[in-house]
């Protein structure tokens, strides 16, 4: 074993169940890629009401991380000639139909690749979990609503890379999940990797858990899985974290996935980073060597990768609850700062002197495909927004926001052990926030509203 990978595997077996103990979470696996070799460690249990441990081969779901396999998948056909990056989607599915009639002629795979579509991104339709679930959640896309023309504007896009799951299967003649499985799965020797829940049941998976309110005590999720109509988004794949590096290992060594962690556009949150996406990947800005990493959340389970390519350098970490960003803060922060000399900043916190907030441009209804955000300013000057889901399974929450600066804002409660910005969009002739931006997302100030 190398210097790197011992020094590694001994201080996150070490760290691991004291980070999870003190901040709640049931269970966690962290691996690390360094040295070519992939060390681990595990914590904790899969479900608090079983208490089975958490094992090496254990399976958590890795949520959105799910869209670098759709872009691997899409890029592999790329390479094959069977796909350019800039022809029109609508040229490779003819049934492919959004609201917006020139954004349907237009919209690239680059624009999926890169969540520059400009359509509605948060749109969960249940088509069931045959194999035609993907087609008809494809085809139902034809009401999705277009808030900034195909390459304008930065704005993350579940249903963009559910739709690249769909030009997989066309191109393939098969569906999304044969497709996972046999051009990425099986050829890596994945013995841990699931694609839905009826293979993850006979494995070891691991359940979120999620808790009663903002202050209640963890209990396990009531769903399992996001629906599968969304797979290729990243609403079933569940593997350990060790296979996840496998998959890591392997785009760091295959040339033809290069221009996956080449800069394509700038997609900066205010308040959060500066920073831009590649194709699949995103591409923080931490004033250090590049790095490419995705995040995945899904049912009470976190994911987390981080990758610095030429330092050869991978961590990994899978969760199912509890306050799970100062464990991925601390973990991270020292092993890429040990192992590849990076910097990775602190979450940001609330000011304690914060300036005021400019209610002109902040208060308003803002609407998309997953809910709606209510900003107010009360009597006493303090500043609110009120959160309904799209989803009825979801209750309505109200958090308090303060200034984070003149373009954020920031909940004075934390939620999974972190503080939600809201950055503001720019401003009308009125002086009010066109839109805001939450987790990567454009949300749209509704005019009707106010």
């Amino acid at each position: 074993m190398g210097h790197g990978a011992e020094v590694a595997e001994e201080w996150i077996g070490e760290a691991l169940p004291r980070l999870a103990a003190r901040h709640g979470l049931p269970g966690a696996q962290v691996a690390v890629l360094v040295d070519g070799q992939v060390v681990d460690a595990v914590t904790g249990v899969l479900n608090l009401a079983t208490g089975v441990p958490v094992t090496s081969d254990a399976m958590f779901q890795i949520g959105s991380i799910t869209k670098v396999w759709t872009a691997t998948l899409v890029m592999r056909l790329v390479h094959e000639g069977a796909v350019e990056l800039d022809r029109p989607v609508v040229e490779y599915l003819g049934g492919f139909r959004l609201a917006d009639e020139v954004a349907t002629r237009t919209v690239t795979v680059r624009h999926l690749l890169t969540h520059t579509g400009g359509f509605e991104g948060d749109i969960w339709t249940d088509t069931g979990s045959n194999d035609d679930a993907v087609r008809k959640y494809v085809e139902a896309l034809a009401g999705a609503a277009q808030f900034s023309p195909p390459g304008e504007r930065f704005s993350y896009c579940n249903s963009g890379y559910v739709v690249l799951g769909r030009l997989v299967e066309v191109l393939r003649g098969k569906p999304y999940n044969q497709a996972l499985r046999e051009h990425l799965i099986t050829p890596l020797g994945l013995a841990h990797t699931a694609t839905h829940a009826d293979e993850a049941i006979l494995g070891m998976p691991a359940v979120g858990h999620v808790r009663a309110g903002v202050t209640g005590s963890l209990e396990p999720v009531k769903r399992w899985s996001l629906v599968p109509s969304t797979a290729p988004a990243g609403a079933t794949l569940a593997m350990s974290a060790r296979d996840l590096l496998a998959f890591v290992r392997h785009h760091l060594s295959t040339p033809e996935f290069a221009a996956m962690r080449e800069p394509q556009v700038e997609a900066s949150e205010p308040g959060l980073m500066s920073g831009r996406w590649g194709l699949g990947w995103s591409m923080p800005d931490y004033g250090g060597p590049v790095v490419v990493e995705h995040s995945g959340s899904t049912m009470g389970q976190r994911a987390f990768v981080h990758v610095v390519p030429d330092a050869g350098v991978a961590v990994a970490m899978l969760t199912n609850g509890g306050d799970v960003f100062p464990v991925f803060t601390e973990v991270f922060r020292h092993l890429l700062h040990e192992l590849a000399d990076l910097s990775q900043p602190e979450l940001p916190l609330p000011p304690q002197n914060p300036p005021p907030v400019d209610a002109i441009r902040a208060v308003g209804t803002y609407r998309s495909s997953a809910g709606t955000w209510v900003v107010r300013v009360d009597d006493d000057g303090h500043t609110w927004v009120h959160m309904s889901s799209s989803d009825e399974d979801e209750e309505d929450e109200e958090l308090e926001l303060v200034a984070l600066n003149e373009d954020a804002l920031i909940t004075v409660v934390p939620r999974e052990g972190r503080h939600v910005v809201y950055g503001l969009g720019d401003v009308d002739a009125a002086g009010r926030a066109r839109f805001l931006r939450l987790t990567g997302r454009v949300i749209v100030r509704d005019l009707a509203s106010g």
